[in-house]
């Protein structure tokens, strides 16, 4: 998988993702946050736009130190040539986020000189 890094320095990675496994996938640009140790977080808006399927509510503390709860909605996405399930969190940032937790097992090179990402 191959990205790109921004010009505010994110580095960044399109992930296709749909309401249903069977559903057509939308691709989104998802910001590397190797602090996150989740999955995937998605704005509010973005949520909306991909008709994604509220299912729980979940606690969680931020960097702060502060308990918040959270809402996550079902979501489908392609990741390495497989089709995955899985809960994304919603937000209300600009940029979803993708997390440590499906960096596990793969290697990211970031090169800032040429302004790329690579995830193998």
């Amino acid at each position: 998988m191959r990205g790109f890094v921004d010009d505010t320095l994110r580095a960044l990675v399109r992930v296709p993702v749909s309401a249903s496994s069977d559903g057509q996938r939308a691709e989104i640009i998802v910001w590397i946050d190797t602090a996150f140790n989740g999955g995937l977080v998605i704005p509010r808006k973005q949520i909306a736009e991909l008709g994604l399927v509220k299912e729980s509510s979940a606690e969680a503390i931020l960097a702060d130190g502060h308990s918040v709860e959270l809402e996550t909605f079902a979501c489908f996405f392609d990741w390495f040539g497989s089709s995955y399930e899985t809960q994304v969190v919603a937000n209300d940032g600009a940029y979803p986020l993708l997390g440590t937790m499906l960096l596990d097992g793969h290697r990211l090179d970031i090169n800032y000189e040429v302004k790329t990402v690579k995830l193998t």
